[in-house]
């Protein structure tokens, strides 16, 4: 990973704000996958379930069974409370253990292991570690492998365990616990059907499988995975997704081209920065013909910086609202020393308030990453 010592935290972040954020997170309620029961689960009230985003009942049918697909057009009226309680806890605890590493109040992480403990340990209140009911589609499939997407935006919630492991808050026995269900949850995603499916998709979900799968293995120590990522990143994720000119073309071919494409690269170079060691270094990989990470940035990185020279369809949903500052910059302006990317870090909005936006925004704290 690439570092930064806490000398240089004031140059990247507002400290008052994580502190801000943090003194909210204390007074919010802990939230669990308990609060909110889905009618329409074939599981139990421990157990995750989503909709497919771009889903809609059937005009042609009395009942609007079976949903039918409308791309790029998010339905309002589909079931996402899990999904919601699941970000909102990652925010939780995220904002709570990145005020903790800079200001050491143990309030922050008896707060922050008080989410955690409820949320993924205690047996009334825990999410069970699988997505089986992830994206269902009603009338359709009960759940599917592309819904392990949902989870990417656990991401942040290992970093904060080890940010929070200087607290005695922290005990041996949670530790343990935490460390156990996402090391059953990176089984389940990489032996169940459902999983080995998403991560052979060919477009960001695959992506975002690798990203995962990653952050869970490097928390837990499972160095095969960690190592079987490095080589499905320089021998299937750039050379199968990754166009000539650093574009990624599936996602152009989407209709929101502009925000999968951010979207895309963010998470590949959320993989660069989470499996790069001092042995094998992803931001320097490139293929005999070009192709590698920075690649892909030099192709987006003008589009962010000037959006009106977009050459592709705009977006039918949201397309004003990018480009925003994604922690990818961040990385990548420390990683390559790139004033412009660290210019768009610091001047563009980090906490964005539209929906569609945040969705597609797996870090929410990127200094517990640094």
């Amino acid at each position: 990973m690439v570092t930064l010592g806490r000398e240089r935290w004031n140059d990247y972040f507002d400290l008052n704000l994580i502190l801000r954020k943090a003194e909210q997170s204390l007074n919010a309620p802990t939230v669990h996958i308990t609060d909110t029961v889905a009618p329409k689960s074939a599981g139990g009230i421990h157990d995750y379930y989503s909709n497919g985003d771009y889903w809609w009942p059937n005009p042609a049918t009395s009942d609007g069974m079976p949903y039918i697909r409308r791309d790029g057009e998010s339905n309002p009226d589909n079931f996402s409370q899990h999904r919601l309680i699941l970000r909102e806890m990652r925010t939780h605890v995220a904002q709570l253990a990145s005020a903790y590493k800079i200001y050491k109040k143990e309030e922050f992480a008896q707060k922050a292991v008080l989410f955690l403990k409820e949320f993924f340990l205690d047996e009334s209140t825990r999410m069970n570690p699988h997505l089986l009911y992830a994206q269902a589609i009603p009338g359709v499939s009960p759940g599917r492998g592309i819904g392990i997407i949902d989870t990417l935006h656990l991401i942040d919630v290992p970093l904060a365990i080890r940010a929070l492991q200087a607290s005695p808050h922290m005990t041996d026995e949670i530790l343990a616990g935490l460390e156990q269900w996402f090391a059953d949850y990176l089984h389940w995603m990489s032996h169940h059907e459902n999983g080995i499916e998403e991560m052979n998709e060919n477009n960001n979900h695959s992506v975002c499988w690798f990203v995962q799968a990653a952050t869970f293995a490097l928390f837990t120590n499972h160095a095969e995975m960690l190592d079987f990522c490095r080589v499905q990143f320089k021998e299937r994720l750039i050379p199968d997704q990754m166009d000539l000119d650093g574009s990624f073309p599936r996602e152009l071919a989407r209709t929101k081209p502009y925000g999968y494409s951010i979207f895309m690269l963010d998470n590949m170079i959320t993989l660069c920065h989470i499996l790069s060691t001092p042995h094998v270094n992803l931001w320097t990989f490139e293929l005999p013909d070009g192709r590698g990470i920075k690649k892909g940035i030099e192709f987006l990185l003008p589009y962010m910086i000037e959006k009106e020279s977009w050459p592709y369809a705009h977006d039918v949903e949201s397309y004003e609202s990018w480009p925003v500052g994604i922690s990818s910059l961040l990385f990548t302006g420390l990683a390559y020393d790139s004033v412009p990317s660290l210019h768009l870090w610091r001047t563009l909005e980090q906490d964005p308030q539209v929906g569609e936006v945040r969705r597609n925004m797996a870090i929410r704290q990127p200094l517990l990453w640094l």
